[in-house]
């Protein structure tokens, strides 16, 4: 079985790289994404069909500053650009189960 710190790590490279299935693979078919905005994604096509026309830009990254892992559970400390004018610091809970992200959370 794979490491929680590795499918995230996985997600993060594909995620820097704009590859959605690569990104969309460390995902399970019934994630669950809760958003800073109070929005919720619910499943692989909702987070294809969110992500698809950032990665089409081709100006998105994210780079951690931080990380610690419990369990299941990563957090990841992230600066995250090319989304908005200015760079956004942000705190992400990644929940992983039976090798892929079925839950995450942006805490900020």
């Amino acid at each position: 079985m794979t490491e929680p710190r590795e499918v995230v790590e996985q997600q993060l490279t594909a995620y820097n790289n704009h590859d959605i299935d690569a990104f969309v693979a460390t995902y399970a078919e019934d994630v669950t994404v809760n958003r800073a905005n109070g929005s919720q994604l619910q499943g692989r096509p909702a987070l294809r069909d969110t992500y698809a026309g950032l990665f089409a830009k081709g100006s998105c990254r994210a780079e951690i500053v931080g990380r610690l892992t419990e369990g299941d559970w990563v957090v990841d400390h992230e600066i995250a650009r090319g989304i908005t004018d200015e760079p956004l610091r942000v705190l992400v809970a990644y929940r992983v189960r039976e090798g892929l992200i079925d839950r995450v959370d942006f805490l900020n």
